[in-house]
């Protein structure tokens, strides 16, 4: 597994923004650090547009369900846009 060189930062915040990282980061099982760059991994990719509610996915697209294969974790983890994009789009 390939190492990922990082830099150390101070962030300030005030103590109640604090408090709801470190719930957050406890609820999905991910310690502080992780969490708070993932959810800056997250913002500093480019946005994905919000489809419509009443968007409906065509018959075609549907056709395809087990053609095209879940990623592994491993892909997951080596592409973080990815994740994301499965993620929002509750793949």
């Amino acid at each position: 597994m390939k190492t990922i060189a990082k830099t150390q930062m101070i962030l300030r915040v005030p103590p109640q923004l604090l408090v709801q990282l470190k719930h957050n980061a406890k609820r999905e099982n991910l310690s502080l650090n992780a969490y708070v760059e993932q959810q800056l991994t997250i913002i500093a990719q480019p946005s994905i547009p919000k489809l419509p509610n009443e968007f409906k996915v065509s018959d075609f697209v549907k056709s395809l369900s087990g053609v095209i294969t879940a990623p592994t974790q491993e892909e997951l983890e080596a592409d973080p846009k990815l994740a994301y994009i499965l993620e929002k789009g509750g793949v």
